[in-house]
């Protein structure tokens, strides 16, 4: 369990992080500086979809500050768009629905935690994110627009609404082309804040003069110091590729539809702001299975990125990730399938340390290059960091079974764990902390067990009391001199046939004697698990 790490191998086409890196570097040449980009609207809860794109972002930063590149990782909230609709798990419906389009930054938080909705739900993910190793420079675009940072792409956009036009009309049939003057920007009323507003005429400097539909106000506001008026998405999206100089953006497979989003983004930044669209790749949709009893997506619940740590430690939640190609859609499990996903982290974890055989070099270096990928903590420099010596590691489904024997005290759980290092204790106790969360949230009840307390015992048939009986004097007396769970399974099975009984029908009375199910785990591990004394006392009544 020891193992050395080894400096890190030869990365190149081993991921497809490296591959993206690999692009970027081809296609915008050497840099001082590469700038990534991520972001998102802040307008409800932001789900483990959402997710997808930062850690698929944050995956080809490591890839780039890995090949000695400096890079910078930039994440936008777009928390000036407009508050479209209230969800339905949000609390104090009513409140939120007077504040139907309004900016999201201007609508008051409902929780009363944060200064506005907006942020209540970006301070949720600024949490959480370092806790999976990620760490971007955040932006916030009702800040960037109020202090008219903007103004010159804006400006720009006006001067280049006829081309904006053609752009935007190319990728759309004669019924959805736009018809009459049409204008690129939007104007949030200086008056009531919303955005029910239409722009009337633009003086060909910096006034561009709109009126509200919905109060009446009427005003000419100048661009650089206004604070209302906004790109459409379409050409907001591109003027701030070239603003931050963006060189990587991924996103959803809705954007890069034939004729989406990022089609006329890039033909946009192209050609009205003079930047070359950024390096990107579509990734894919999340699906959830199994999900916490607590949960549900009938009232409006998502799953998010807390709910996910919940069950899975840092390094295995990006481990799904980094594991599995953005383009790829997949799911995340909270069902039995969690004991599978544990068991391929830890074989990925045995062959990175060259404590498991990889079946060649190249499915070494690939199944290395997933592990770096998935370990939360960097260096200094932001780079990817492997664990000094290879992690304790104890199957989560055995470690379910410790919890459980141990009353659910992860601390006791731990220290009936032979042979492990005071370095590997903290990585270890964060695994037993999910564990435990699983049994008590997600797990099938057949899963769960709780030992009988000693005196309690189980309505058991003569023969079944004989036989546990001679279970306990002849197995669990001894129990400390079988060195594995082969020899203990084949001292229960000598007294199920001294006995006249079937294997199964004592692995039933020895059940229903510990725990009051007719299942439980392998019976033999789970006795050489348990205290003795604990046994005895428990079986004592027999």
């Amino acid at each position: 369990m020891e193992k050395k790490n080894e400096a890190s191998g030869a990365q190149a086409s081993a991921h497809w992080a490296d591959e993206t890196a690999a692009k970027i570097l081809r296609e915008k040449g050497d840099k001082e500086l590469y700038t990534c980009a991520s972001g998102i609207t802040p307008s409800g809860t932001v789900h483990i979809g959402n997710f997808r794109e930062i850690i698929s972002t944050d995956l080809v930063v490591r890839a780039l500050r890995d090949k000695g590149k400096k890079v910078r990782f930039i994440y936008s909230w777009d928390d000036y768009d407009v508050f479209r609709k209230v969800p339905k798990n949000m609390p104090q419906q009513e409140a939120l629905n007077g504040h139907l389009r309004f900016p999201i930054t201007m609508v008051p938080d409902p929780w009363g935690r944060d200064s506005s909705y907006a942020r209540h739900h970006e301070v949720d993910i600024e949490t959480v994110l370092p806790k999976v190793g990620v760490h971007p420079e955040f932006l916030y675009q009702a800040e960037n627009y109020r202090s008219s940072k903007y103004a010159e792409g804006i400006r720009k956009a006006l001067e280049h609404r006829e081309a904006l036009k053609n752009i935007l009309d190319k990728f759309r049939d004669e019924e959805h082309k736009i018809q009459g003057e049409w204008w690129p920007v939007s104007a949030f009323c200086s008056a009531c804040n919303k955005d029910d507003t239409e722009i009337d005429s633009w003086d060909g400097e910096w006034g561009v003069t709109y009126h509200c539909n919905s109060c009446g106000h009427k005003e000419t506001a100048d661009i650089r110091t206004a604070k209302g008026i906004k790109l459409f998405w379409r050409i907001d999206w591109p003027m701030r590729w070239e603003y931050e100089k963006v060189d990587f953006e991924p996103a959803g497979k809705d954007h890069h539809s034939q004729g989406g989003s990022f089609d006329t983004a890039k033909h946009v930044c192209k050609d009205v702001y003079d930047w070359d669209a950024p390096v990107t790749f579509r990734y894919d949709f999340i699906g959830t299975k199994g999900l916490p009893g607590k949960m549900s997506s009938s009232s409006g619940n998502v799953i998010t990125i807390e709910d996910v740590l919940n069950v899975y430690t840092p390094e295995v939640a990006r481990y799904l990730f980094a594991g599995t190609r953005p383009n790829t859609e997949f799911t995340i499990s909270f069902d039995l399938d969690v004991i599978k996903i544990y068991e391929d982290y830890d074989k990925t974890e045995r062959i990175a340390f060259k404590a498991e055989p990889a079946k060649d070099e190249a499915v070494y270096q690939k199944e290395r290059r997933i592990y770096e990928l998935s370990q939360a903590a960097v260096t200094a420099e932001g780079k990817t960091k492997m664990p000094e010596i290879m992690p304790f590691q104890v199957p989560f489904r055995h470690l379910c079974n410790l919890i459980q024997i141990a009353d659910g005290d992860i601390d006791k759980a731990i220290a009936s764990i032979a042979n492990l290092k005071p370095e590997q204790i903290p990585a270890l106790k964060a695994r037993a902390a999910c564990a435990k969360y699983w049994i008590d949230e997600c797990a099938p009840e057949e899963f769960r067990f709780k030992l009988r307390e000693p005196g309690e015992t189980s309505d058991l048939a003569d023969n079944e009391k004989a036989a546990i009986k001679q279970l306990r004097d002849e197995v669990i007396s001894k129990i400390d001199s079988f060195t594995d769970d082969k020899g203990c399974a084949e001292a229960i099975y000598k007294i199920a046939e001294a006995q006249g009984m079937e294997g199964k029908a004592l692995f039933r009375a020895a059940y229903q004697a510990l725990i009051g199910k007719d299942q439980g785990p392998r019976l033999a591990n789970f006795l050489r698990s348990i205290n003795k004394d604990r046994l005895l006392g428990i079986l004592k009544a027999y």
